[in-house]
């Protein structure tokens, strides 16, 4: 899990691992090959990406959407084999979106839609799936759930997931290792917020991040301090 606030290159950084824009140094390694060299096709074989942007589905319904995701496995004329049909229907089941499948997706709720565009791409077989802040458009329940389908997808499927967001109290209730931006504090330990510190990257499970002080020093302004104790944000 990648937190941070607004602005912090949450979304920046999951981009440039994904090859949606240049690296301006170092590399993303998937199983030992360099992401950025490989063909677009065989990228996307490795690697499934769930941005926050908003697309317009047209009238396709949400099995069609899902389907798409099979697109990097298809041979010369483009048709679904059995097996593609089978990865999708997995797909879905796993996001417990069966019902939704002749559902147009431009109808679905913004929870509905999402669980959609994970099952898309689940639907790759990905070794890597990257989420920007899929959870930004969810209400409390709904964000907590995804964030536990998630894990359950990650140890089940044995594949690596990397999502950002800037939502801490909900990171908290999911617990699990986590990088931070910007939780370093000033030069003097004066405890300044993000916008004053470096943009350093420091790990450690989400309770340590809480602990040591460092999410107080990625987020906290003069009005609004965390209160690690709670793990929620209050008015000072």
């Amino acid at each position: 899990m990648l937190l941070g606030p607004n602005g912090s290159g949450k979304s920046t950084l999951l981009r440039t691992v994904a090859c949606l824009q240049r690296a301006l140094a170092g590399r993303a390694d998937v199983d030992g090959a360099d992401l950025a060299r490989m063909p677009a096709r065989s990228r996307a074989r490795l690697l499934a990406v769930v941005l926050t942007d908003r697309f317009d589905p047209g009238l396709l319904t949400a099995g069609e959407v899902v389907a798409l995701g099979r697109h990097p496995h298809l041979g010369p004329s483009g048709s679904l084999s059995p097996s593609d049909r089978s990865a999708v229907v997995e797909a879905m089941a796993v996001m417990h979106a069966e019902d939704l499948a002749r559902e147009r997706v431009a109808e679905l709720s913004d929870g509905q839609r999402q669980r959609i565009m994970v099952a898309r791409a689940l639907a790759q077989q990905p070794r890597l799936l990257v989420l920007d802040e899929p959870s930004a458009f969810l209400d409390a329940p709904a964000r907590i759930e995804l964030l536990e389908r998630l894990r359950v997808i990650a140890a089940e499927r044995n594949i690596a997931v990397v999502l950002s967001t800037h939502d801490v109290e909900t990171a908290l209730r999911a617990g699990g290792p986590a990088w931070l931006i910007g939780g370093v504090r000033g030069a003097a330990g004066d405890g300044r917020g993000a916008n004053d510190s470096p943009r350093a990257v420091i790990s450690g499970s989400i309770g340590e991040l809480a602990a040591s002080g460092a999410i107080n020093a990625a987020f906290d302004t003069p009005a609004v301090r965390f209160r690690a104790e709670r793990g929620t944000f209050g008015l000072r």
